[in-house]
């Protein structure tokens, strides 16, 4: 705009005439004051025309000096929005990578927490199977802890020395009140015939009572035992029945095998069960060391075996005889006595537990000398 202007004012001013003529105010008188406004008009048409000129450059220059700080405003405002540009974008990519790391912060905080939670529940129902696990344990072994009570208080408070249960222990009664009882129990139409008949076949044996009498030593040595029950063979009362009776009571003819058996009944992992009742029919030992129906593996004497052992859960079956089924019955009721008290299921005074363990040593020593029940 400033050129253009600069430019058309330059056009108007060398159309206007060059000189200018003043008419005069006041008539003239005479021709000579003619010549001399002439000359004042041609200086001041001079003067007029270097003013117009002077007033041109001028505006020339000022337009120059307003182009010039035009530009040079221009170019600091330039300057200054590239500079804002650079910090906005540098302010940008600030903000970009904050934003990649917060998405990646959440990322991986997300997967981490879903690991976190898959393992929560891994290990939540490693628990919950763990602890049906140890329930159905637990109730297994109340079961069987009620069935040992049952059978203990059976044991215990039904048969005891002075009154002896004679159907849970028929050995100890005579011969005649045996058969008696036995054909009372099965029929008792015929009951007075069978009581004829042992009456006319076998002569009255007099009726005797047990005499007691406590030994000092022998209590002394359960009373130290009592009052901590342990399984050790350490304790003198223990020491003196595995000398005296649980050793010769289990001291066979074969002796690895009896060596196998005693451990056995020590760990409670000996199974007795009748040969008529057997499921699995394959032996997996030799038929010399298993013995067989009618040999058995203790003792190696042709025998009629109505049972036969397993040790642990190897799953090799001994066949035994009688006598020596006797014999390893009377050592396990023994211990399965001792281990009733350790666990204080036995409910009684110190004397009657003690000739109850002196009726089982009796038991034991009966069996070692070769005597057991019919029914075995």
């Amino acid at each position: 705009m400033s050129l253009f202007s600069q430019t058309h004012f330059e056009e108007g001013s060398q159309e206007q005439p060059a000189v200018g003529y003043w008419k005069p105010l006041m008539p003239s008188k005479g021709s000579k004051e003619e010549p001399e406004t002439g000359c004042q008009d041609a200086g001041s048409g001079d003067d007029s025309q270097s003013t117009e000129q002077r007033n041109v450059s001028r505006l020339r220059s000022s337009s120059v000096e307003i182009r010039e700080k035009g530009s040079e405003f221009l170019k600091e405002e330039l300057h200054k929005a590239q500079k804002e540009l650079k910090l906005k974008d540098k302010e940008c990519e600030r903000l970009s990578k904050v934003r990649e790391q917060l998405e990646q912060e959440l990322e991986e905080l997300t997967a981490s927490l879903f690991e976190e939670a898959h393992k929560m529940v891994r290990e939540a129902n490693t628990k919950q199977a763990a602890s049906e696990k140890q329930l159905k344990e637990a109730w297994g072994k109340i079961d069987m802890l009620q069935a040992e009570v049952t059978a203990l208080k059976t044991l215990v408070i039904t048969s005891t020395p002075s009154s002896p249960n004679w159907e849970l222990h028929p050995q100890l009664q005579s011969p005649s009140k045996a058969v008696f009882r036995k054909g009372h129990g099965r029929n008792k139409s015929t009951s007075s015939a069978i009581v004829t008949a042992v009456s006319q076949n076998a002569t009255p044996a007099p009726v005797s009572r047990e005499c007691k009498e406590i030994d000092s030593i022998l209590f002394a040595e359960f009373q130290s035992w009592k009052e901590s029950p342990t399984l050790d063979k350490s304790c003198s009362f223990l020491d003196r029945i595995y000398r005296e009776d649980v050793g010769p009571c289990l001291d066979f003819t074969k002796q690895e095998l009896s060596e196998l058996v005693r451990v056995a009944v020590e760990q409670n992992t000996l199974t007795i069960e009748p040969v008529a009742s057997q499921i699995l029919p394959v032996v997996k030992v030799s038929a010399e060391d298993s013995g067989g129906p009618k040999k058995c593996a203790l003792s190696g004497l042709p025998r009629a075996c109505k049972h036969r052992i397993m040790l642990g859960d190897s799953g090799n079956y001994y066949y035994i005889s009688p006598s020596c089924r006797a014999r390893i019955t009377a050592v396990c009721n023994f211990f399965t006595y001792i281990r009733y008290i350790q666990q204080g299921l036995v409910r009684q005074d110190v004397e009657p537990m003690y000739w109850e363990v002196m009726r089982l040593r009796r038991e034991m020593s009966l069996a070692k000398l070769g005597f057991y029940p019919s029914e075995m």
